[in-house]
């Protein structure tokens, strides 16, 4: 399972819940689109292209990687 946000300060933010989503094609689809691993946040994260559709095309292909995906436009507010 993923979370995919924009957050204000990594900026398209893929999160996933343990390590076991980690699978080599979902991050070779990850690191092919710009991302990398944040180990501050242990999430992919990519400063750039953090639209709507941007958050859509994120989340659309880990679904069609097999992964359920929980996504928003917005950033998330702190705790």
């Amino acid at each position: 399972m993923f979370l995919v946000v924009p957050d204000p300060a990594h900026g398209l933010v893929a999160a996933p819940e343990s390590s076991d989503d980690l699978t080599p094609e979902i991050e070779g689809f990850l690191t092919s689109d710009g991302f990398d691993w944040n180990r501050e946040i242990d999430a992919y994260t990519r400063p750039t292209g953090h639209s709507p559709d941007d958050v859509d095309h994120t989340a659309d292909t880990l679904r069609g990687l097999g992964q359920y995906v929980f996504s928003g436009y917005r950033p998330l507010p702190k705790a």
